[in-house]
C-alpha cells in the first residue's frame, strides 16, 4: 500500500509540472500573436499615409498643369484654388518674368508643393523648371 501512494504522489507532481509548462507556452504564444497584430496594424497605417502623400503630390501636379494652361491662355493669370477629388490645389503665380508658379496640393493633413519657372515671351510658353519644393 505504501508503494502505491508514493507512485500516485509522483504522478500528481508530474501533472502539475506539465500544466505549468503548458501555461508558459500559451503565454508566449499570446505575446507573439499580439506583437504580430500590432506590427500589421502599424504597417497598414503607414501604407495609408504613404498613399495620401502620393495623392497630395498628384493634386499639386494637377494644379500646376492647370496653371500652365491658364498662363498660356491668359498671361496675367495669378492663381486660384481648385477642388480636386477630396483635396485642393492652391495655385499662385508671380507677375514677374519669368513667372514662378507654385501649386500646393492638400489632402487631409498632407501638403505637397510643386514649383515651376515659366517663361512667356512673344506668345511662346516655356517651362524652364518643374520641381517639388519642401
Amino acid at each position: 500500500m505504501i508503494k502505491i501512494n508514493i507512485k500516485l504522489k509522483i504522478v500528481k507532481q508530474e501533472a502539475g509540472q506539465a500544466m505549468i509548462t503548458l501555461l508558459f507556452f500559451i503565454v508566449i504564444s499570446v505575446i507573439i500573436t499580439s506583437a504580430a497584430v500590432i506590427i500589421i496594424t502599424i504597417n497598414s497605417t503607414t501604407a495609408s499615409k504613404v498613399v495620401q502623400g502620393s495623392l497630395a503630390l498628384s493634386i499639386a501636379e494637377s494644379g500646376m498643369e492647370n496653371a500652365v494652361l491658364r498662363i498660356l491662355r491668359n498671361p496675367d493669370y495669378t492663381g486660384e484654388t481648385l477642388s480636386i477629388g477630396n483635396g485642393s490645389a492652391i495655385i499662385s503665380v508671380s507677375r514677374t518674368e519669368p513667372k514662378i508658379a507654385i501649386s500646393e496640393g492638400r489632402l487631409g493633413n498632407f501638403v505637397r508643393k510643386i514649383q515651376a519657372q515659366i517663361g512667356y515671351t512673344d506668345n511662346i510658353l516655356t517651362i524652364e523648371s518643374w520641381k517639388e519644393v519642401f
